[in-house]
Formats: C-alpha cells, sequence, structure tokens
C-alpha cells in the first residue's frame, strides 16, 4: 500500500515563567507532527508520541500506516533533548496534537500509540485528559493542567513499554556510585562490572534485595539533593532559577548481567546500547544531563507525575499491551505489570515472540505485529 507523509506543525500559547527549550519566543510553543496516509479514508487515527519524539520513521509505525491505518506522530517540544523536559509540558504538548486531528482532519476516534517510553507518556496523558488535572509541575511551578484542551482517547496501545522513565532509570541506576561528587570511587560490592565483586551472577535473592534498595536509595538521595538545590534558590529570590547537572552510572540493571533475572529472548550479557558496561558511563545514558526541575517531572522515583502504574490504575478504556519477548529495553515485566495495573475492562496482553524492541534484528516479526494490533482494533471498531 502506497503511503503519503505530511509534515506539519501546531502551534499554542501558554504561560510560562521561563524557557526550557532552545530557539522561539517565550510563550510561544510549536510542536512538529507527521501524518502517515494511507490509500484509505478513516475516521480512526493511532497517535504516536515520546516524551523526546523523533519516531515518525520507526518500523513498527511505518509498518502500521502501510498496513492501512491512519497515523500521526506527534513530537513534543523537547524533540531530541530531554534535558530540561517535563513530563506535565509533554502532556500539553499531546493534547495539542489531538485537538487538532479532530478539529482540523476530523477524526472521530483517537488511538494512543504508546511505544517504548510512548507507553507512560500515553497513560499520563489520559489520566489528565479523563481525571483529576494538575495545577503545578513536580517542582511545584504553577503550571494549570485543567486550562488544557485533552480530548480524551478512545483506546491504548502499549506497545514494548516500559512501566515509567523514572522506574526504569531507578532499575537501571548504578548503586555502586554513593557520592554524586565522586562518581567513579564505587563500592566494589554493589558494581555488577567489577570481577572482584564478591556477588556474581546468578545472583542471589539477597544480593538482588540489596541491590535494588540501593538502586532506590540512590534515586532518593539525588531527589532530596535538588529540592534541597531547588529551596535555597527560592529562599535567595530566585524562584525561576534553574541549575543543569551530570548524572554518571545509569546503566547498571542487574537484567544485563544475570540473564536469569526477568528472563526473556533477549541476548544475555548486552543492552538496547550495546555494551552495557560502556553505555553505564557513555553519553547517551537516561539522565545523563539533567536539570533540577526535570529530575522531579520525569526521573524521581517518588515525584514523577508519570508513573506509569499510578496513571494505570486510573485509565478505564479498552487497552491492549504487547510485550516483544527479545526486548533489549522492556524486559516482560514491565508489559505484566502495566497489564495488571490498568483499570480497563477491556484490556489483552499478547506477547511477540523473539521480537526485539525496534523490529531492526526481526524485521520479518512486524507483519505478525501489525496482524495483531489490526484484529484488536477492527473488534472494537477503530479501523
Amino acid at each position: 500500500m502506497s503511503l503519503t507523509r505530511v509534515p506539519y506543525v501546531v502551534v499554542f500559547e501558554e504561560s510560562s515563567a521561563f524557557k526550557d527549550v532552545y530557539g522561539g519566543t517565550q510563550g510561544m510553543v510549536v510542536v512538529e507532527a507527521m501524518r502517515l496516509l494511507p490509500d484509505s479514508e478513516s475516521k480512526s487515527v493511532i497517535v504516536f508520541s515520546h516524551p523526546i519524539g523523533g519516531g515518525a520513521f520507526l518500523p513498527l509505525v511505518n509498518a502500521l500506516a502501510h498496513a492501512g491505518h491512519h497515523v500521526i506522530y506527534a513530537n513534543t517540544r523537547y524533540r531530541g533533548n530531554d534535558t530540561a523536559l517535563l513530563m506535565e509540558k509533554c502532556v500539553a504538548d499531546l493534547g495539542a496534537v489531538i485537538a487538532h486531528a479532530k478539529t482540523h482532519f476530523g477524526y472521530e476516534k483517537i488511538i494512543l500509540g504508546g511505544w517504548s517510553g510512548g507507553g507512560s507518556l500515553s497513560l499520563f496523558y489520559q489520566d489528565q485528559a479523563t481525571g483529576k488535572r494538575l495545577t503545578q509541575t513536580a517542582a511545584g511551578d504553577a503550571y494549570d493542567m485543567s486550562a488544557l484542551d485533552l480530548p480524551a482517547a478512545d483506546a491504548i496501545l502499549l506497545l514494548a513499554a516500559h512501566v515509567s522513565r523514572a522506574v526504569t532509570l531507578t532499575e537501571w541506576i548504578d548503586p555502586s556510585i554513593t557520592d554524586e561528587q565522586r562518581p567513579f570511587e564505587r563500592h566494589a560490592e554493589l558494581n555488577i562490572f567489577d570481577p572482584e565483586n564478591p556477588n556474581q551472577p546468578a545472583y542471589s535473592d539477597a544480593y538482588v534485595a540489596q541491590y535494588r534498595a540501593a538502586q532506590l536509595a540512590r534515586n532518593r538521595r539525588i531527589t532530596a539533593e535538588v529540592k534541597q538545590s531547588l529551596a535555597a534558590l527560592r529562599a535567595s529570590g530566585q524562584d525561576n532559577a534553574e541549575r543543569a547537572f551530570c548524572v554518571h552510572g545509569t546503566m547498571a540493571d542487574l537484567r544485563w548481567t544475570d540473564p536469569s533475572q526477568d528472563p526473556s529472548d533477549r541476548t544475555p550479557y548486552s543492552c538496547y546500547l550495546g555494551d552495557p558496561k560502556i553505555a553505564n558511563d557513555g553519553p547517551v545514558g537516561l539522565a545523563r544531563f539533567t536539570t533540577l526541575r526535570s529530575w522531579l517531572s520525569q526521573w524521581s522515583f517518588d515525584d514523577t507525575p508519570a508513573d506509569g502504574l499510578g496513571n494505570a490504575s486510573r485509565v478505564s478504556c479498552p487497552a491492549l499491551v504487547v510485550n516483544n519477548t527479545a526486548d533489549l529495553a522492556c524486559t516482560p515485566s514491565h508489559a505484566q505489570r502495566l497489564y495488571e495495573a490498568l483499570a480497563s475492562t477491556d484490556k489483552t496482553h499478547v506477547d511477540i515472540i523473539g521480537a526485539d524492541h525496534y523490529y531492526v534484528e526481526r524485521r520479518d516479526l512486524l507483519p505478525e505485529a501489525c496482524q495483531t494490533i489490526g484484529a484488536w482494533l477492527k473488534e472494537r471498531d477503530f479501523t
């Protein structure tokens, strides 16, 4: 089936005390989107988004459009750079694209395409669209989401999705770093990349519990430091001042070094960024560069409003959860936790056996994924 790509922008105004993205005028938001149109009419559209966007050419997004589904990929204002990203504003950007799709393109049914990190964004969006709206960000800055036009979606697809950015970071963060000012002085017994560590895979249940507790403790230590810094700035009269910082060691999940943890068909001793030991301190790790406010909004285990499971517990629309069994980024427990948390009485969990996160290694499985999604949508009259 032939496919037409139509890039466009959605522009809207918002009140903001300071700019958190490069370029443009303060108070004016420009969101890029791309519409993928097959040779067929439809009153339904799958709207994909991701906190840092850039997925309009993903194999699954393209395959669904080639299979006859109308698709819109919405980039947030933070496309390609999550340094200062606020999940609250990602919701605003997604809402603007959805409202535009309904009023300008005439779509009557909206299906949220929550791929990877877009899963928790979709759940957060739907939670805000149908429930009690937030009136401030995680950092306590005024941001009245009740004033936003957030049309509720009719269904949600959670495709190779993780629980949330904060939970994922916490499960990946290196607990051997006990002092953020000395990130390369590491606690040997918590350093899974240290051959001298007496705890080697397969890890004991006691070590797993110790390790996971230390990961959560590190996330909370950073959060405490962030809140202290914000409080000091505000106490000095610098209410809108911001600070950036670096977080080292963010790819040290036990799953990468011990295949028996959250077992799946994934390639052992690897992660989606390659060698986890290298990625742990590489330039593209989660939360490597961040700001005080962004940490609280997207990375703080206790403070993020996009908490995935909490949002899912308040989402009641039909939902399809697809788990790729060879996924190196989102392992099976994430899909299972999301499925169990969803409040919907119409929810389905499906495994695509052998599929990797991006369908790059197993493009031959794209037809199966598309047929699964298409059949589910057709059963509910969303095609």
